[in-house]
């Protein structure tokens, strides 16, 4: 367990980053060498970085993009479809004013967040699992979704062109943000917030 950051993530290599897919899929990593094969335990959380092009300005009204076209594009191919459906929260943080950065204004305090997060940790827990543990069978019934929103949920994900993967990560992220709220079940709203978190699937059009 533990947390694994990785700065200006397109600058590692393709075949490193791919290596990733496993353990994010199964907490595990399984080698494999002739007649010996291993299993050992990988269950961390990915925390990752990156600039939207080479030299980090495209979309920035402040200052212009100096990348071509092709320049860009090989630079967010590095990325994979496959590694980022494993990604459930890929989230833009564009540059700030300087006004605002030196702004103060009052946010939610760490305890209360704390606090917050604490009481969705438990509930999950008397699931019988946290949520980024649910197998396939008991995410579904955890978010106890009816036919219509299936149906809508299907159709949200097939116009954005995201994988079947995704639906329950999508799941996933849903039922946490109604944990956090300490809901029921998962509304429409915690749907569209959870598709919404996974802005590279349709920034890159990898879904």
């Amino acid at each position: 367990m533990g947390v694994l950051f990785l700065d200006e993530l397109p600058e590692f290599s393709r075949s490193v980053l791919e290596v990733l897919r496993q353990p994010l899929e199964t907490g595990e990593i399984h080698l494999s060498r002739a007649s010996h094969e291993r299993r050992y335990p990988a269950r961390f959380q990915l925390v990752a970085a990156m600039n939207p092009c080479p030299c980090g300005h495209l979309g920035d009204p402040r200052n212009r993009c100096q990348c071509t076209a092709s320049q860009i594009q090989r630079y967010q191919a590095r990325l994979s479809g496959p590694l980022l459906d494993r990604i459930d929260l890929q989230v833009e943080v564009p540059a700030l004013p300087p006004e605002q950065l030196t702004a103060q204004t009052p946010g939610e305090s760490s305890e209360a967040v704390r606090e917050r997060v604490m009481a969705a940790r438990e509930r999950q827990m008397e699931r019988g699992a946290l949520n980024s543990q649910l197998g396939g069978k008991a995410l579904e019934a955890a978010c106890a979704l009816d036919d219509e929103e299936r149906a809508w949920l299907a159709g949200v994900l097939e116009r954005l062109k995201l994988s079947a993967r995704a639906y329950h990560r999508v799941l996933r992220v849903a039922l946490t943000l109604c944990d956090l709220e300490g809901a029921p079940k998962p509304a429409q709203a915690h749907l569209i917030e959870a598709i919404g978190y996974r802005q590279l699937d349709r920034l890159l059009g990898k879904g």
